[in-house]
């Protein structure tokens, strides 16, 4: 879409934008087998493949249409490509890391499709694509053995390598945004911060950056030790489009950080969270339903916290209608 940055920022000064819902939720009612996962391609492929999700991108993009339609459908705004763990880091787990340029170009093209159509139909109401950029299965500020703290299994330069790479792919698949999401580890989130302006800097034009990150607990930290004040004063020099909060908690306890964080930041603000804690005997296995989820969110509204809403982990289109 031609100058998505302007565009977005005119409709942001208008109204509060509608971003989708779960990805992983809506794949899981599908109920895929690993034959699913595998299509014809990788029939004889080695390793386990059930649970990939990014993967039905290229062995079932029908099933990632269809969500994407739904959530269009319901009233999206902005829609997330199919690449939460598009990463060389987070494949590795099935030894796919030889896929990833063309999981993140595909899933960008399907997701702009999508956009497309709907903005076809309607023209007045512009729909985007966001390119998801999810944290990896590591962290560079943390060690993973207790014995040892000074140990890491990932160094910054090979996030920044595995970011770039997912990157290249979102753009060259057409997305108008790059959404750094579910940041944990801010040390990460600066790995992929700065891959980002690497590849910006090797095309010469650029795209919007949004970027969320997860409080984890009732600390009110990162995983990685941050208040959402030190979380944005960590990533504000990049001059995102909008910063916001994502996954983890349930709207009512993620409340006083997406206050806090909408107090200090001088941009927009969004929040996206889970639809409420978990629970295995709910539907879409949370808690809260979308009337709930929705009267959460405009409670955020009405409060002057957010200028986008959406939601995470056990979200479907009914929630984002209702929101």
């Amino acid at each position: 879409m031609p100058d998505a940055t302007a565009r977005l920022q005119e409709l942001l000064k208008r109204r509060i934008l509608i971003l989708d819902g779960a990805m992983g939720t809506m794949i899981q009612g599908y109920q895929l087998s690993e034959a699913d996962y595998r299509g014809s391609r990788l029939r004889d492929h080695p390793h386990d493949l059930k649970g990939n999700n990014d993967l039905l991108t290229l062995t079932r993009p029908q099933v990632i249409r269809e969500i994407h339609e739904q959530y269009l459908a319901a009233g999206a705004d902005i829609i997330e490509t199919n690449t939460f763990n598009s990463t060389s880091i987070a494949q590795a787990d099935y030894h796919l890391q030889h896929l990833v340029h063309e999981l993140n170009v595909e899933a960008a093209k399907l997701a702009r499709a999508a956009a497309d159509a709907y903005t076809a139909k309607n023209p007045g109401k512009p729909r985007f694509v966001a390119g998801a950029l999810g944290p990896t299965n590591r962290t560079a500020s943390i060690s993973p053995d207790v014995n040892d703290p000074g140990f890491r299994n990932v160094t910054f330069d090979e996030l920044k390598t595995a970011y770039a790479e997912a990157v290249r792919g979102l753009v060259e698949g057409g997305v108008d945004i790059l959404l750094l999401e579910t940041v944990f580890d801010t040390l990460n989130a600066k790995a992929a911060i700065f891959a980002i302006e690497e590849v910006f800097d090797q095309k010469s034009s650029r795209l919007p950056v949004m970027i969320s990150g997860t409080i984890t607990d009732a600390s009110g930290r990162t995983l990685s030790g941050q208040t959402p004040e030190a979380f944005w004063n960590s990533v504000r020099h990049t001059r995102p489009l909008a910063v916001g909060l994502n996954c983890a908690l349930g709207a009512k306890l993620m409340r006083p950080y997406i206050e806090e964080l909408s107090g200090v930041a001088d941009i927009p603000v969004f929040a996206y969270p889970n639809a409420g804690l978990p629970n295995p005997l709910a539907p879409t296995g949370y808690d809260e339903t979308p009337g709930e989820t929705a009267a959460f969110l405009l409670d955020f509204a009405k409060s002057g916290f957010i200028n986008i809403a959406g939601g995470c982990c056990g979200t479907t289109p009914a929630h984002i209608r209702a929101i």
